[in-house]
């Protein structure tokens, strides 16, 4: 059937030579044990996993918000409440704001996903035991499942998400001396507050036939990727009914699928049925807020990739994004710098332009002491954001801009919406759950 949809879409103007994506199947995701996704459910919500026991996955991930948080740059540890109305907590602040804009976690358990971050630091590495690489070494990346699992090392370890500031619990004071792994580290920390709980330990026997002693981490994380890869598969929405021929989209909606994959050229980037080529782009986003920087940096700048690579030509240049639910997932932008979908359209189209008229109303910011504007107002730094540039400026008309945003919202799947499982009324360790 899937000549149909093609028919279809060129029929609506779709341009010669554009082709439309083959849609996703069951082979494009892994099979899953639904006792581990219960499992994992249970750990993604629970605060547990915090050094100060107060933040759960969920505080950055939460379907309500489209699996991010709704926060231009987020608050981990220190903040308050959930959302737009988080807040910082008057007696113990953060110190600044997590530095990139949370994610969406739509998909990311695809067989073709390669990449994660907006910088890519984790990556399909055939070379590597483990068939991937993380910044952290091979000691770091024995014991996880995959790319999915991998990525639950970071939050955990960080002082402005989850693991608080340093000296605050054992958690944190162990990252801030190097001891993540091993007896006494912070992941082994974490794994025995979970095993000490017994829902947690007859789950994990159940699950893993794992006895308490014998749960790591890695388990904890390979659970939670479970949970991830069945909770937000998103293969339902009315762009899918399309791809498998079944349906044809309202004609906005199709006036802006054929700017997406013709004279627009987002299916440029923005490819495949997850939307996304993976690789990594220098579109002149605008830097809001602390900028990716070490401990001992003073600067306020992300270069995105080249933090990775070393490599001057990777300045600047950020992962794709995958575009499923983007309609949900604001605000956009590697640092969330712009709330409105159409408003960050037109950036895009033409980056020097809009680096030039920004406007820091443009952003979800909860009230915090900080400098948010700091590399926007060093002319030096935003010269060197728009040197970067990778591509050339495109003309987009108002009603453009509407096709296109009407577009991408034929991307919102309303099974992944909300997820399979949903969130849980309470977890095994008694902390509060986000609803």
């Amino acid at each position: 059937m899937r000549w149909i949809a093609v028919f279809l879409c060129l029929f609506a103007g779709v341009a010669a030579g554009q082709d439309l994506p083959d849609p996703l199947t069951d082979a494009d995701f892994p099979q899953i044990d639904e006792a581990e996704a219960q499992l994992g459910r249970l750990l993604f919500y629970d605060p547990i996993l915090s050094g100060n026991k107060e933040v759960s996955c969920a505080t950055c991930h939460h379907p309500r918000f489209g699996t991010s948080d709704g926060l231009s740059l987020g608050m981990g540890d220190g903040g308050r409440g959930l959302g737009p109305d988080r807040m910082a907590d008057p007696d113990n602040p953060p110190e600044q704001r997590v530095p990139r804009n949370a994610p969406a976690l739509f998909n990311l358990g695809a067989r073709q996903v390669r990449v994660l971050f907006h910088d890519g630091r984790i990556e399909v590495d055939a070379a590597r035991d483990a068939g991937f690489r993380t910044p952290l070494g091979p000691e770091m990346e024995q014991g996880f499942d995959g790319l999915l699992s991998a990525q639950t090392m970071f939050p955990v370890l960080s002082a402005d998400e989850m693991a608080g500031h340093y000296g605050e619990n054992a958690v944190s004071k162990a990252v801030r001396t190097g001891r993540i792994t091993g007896p006494g580290g912070a992941w082994d920390l974490l794994a025995q507050r979970v095993a000490a709980l017994p829902a947690y330990r007859q789950l994990f026997q159940s699950v893993y036939g794992k006895a308490p002693r014998d749960v790591h981490f890695t388990d904890i994380s390979n659970a939670i990727a479970g949970f991830m890869v069945h909770e937000w598969r998103s293969d339902t929405a009315p762009f899918d009914a399309v791809l498998r021929g079944s349906a044809l989209l309202p004609a906005r909606s199709m006036a802006g699928l054929e700017l997406f994959y013709g004279t627009a050229g987002c299916a440029g980037c923005h490819s495949g049925p997850l939307l996304t080529d993976q690789r990594f782009h220098a579109m002149g986003d605008v830097q809001i807020g602390p900028g990716k920087a070490a401990r001992f940096e003073a600067h306020a700048r992300d270069t995105g990739r080249m933090r990775v690579t070393g490599r001057p030509e990777d300045a600047y240049a950020f992962r794709t994004p995958s575009l499923r639910n983007v309609a949900l997932t604001g605000p956009y932008g590697h640092a969330g710098a712009y709330d409105d979908l159409g408003d960050y359209l037109r950036h895009h189209a033409d980056p020097a332009a809009g680096l030039a008229q920004y406007d820091i109303g443009q952003a979800v910011l909860p009230d915090l002491p900080v400098e948010d504007m700091r590399i926007m107002q060093e002319q030096v730094e935003v010269d060197a954001i728009r040197d970067a540039i990778s591509q050339a400026p495109l003309e987009l008309s108002e009603d453009d801009v509407a096709a296109l945003v009407a577009f991408l919202d034929s991307l919102t799947d309303p099974v992944a919406r909300n997820g399979r499982m949903g969130v849980p009324e309470a977890v095994p360790s008694g902390l509060p759950v986000a609803p």
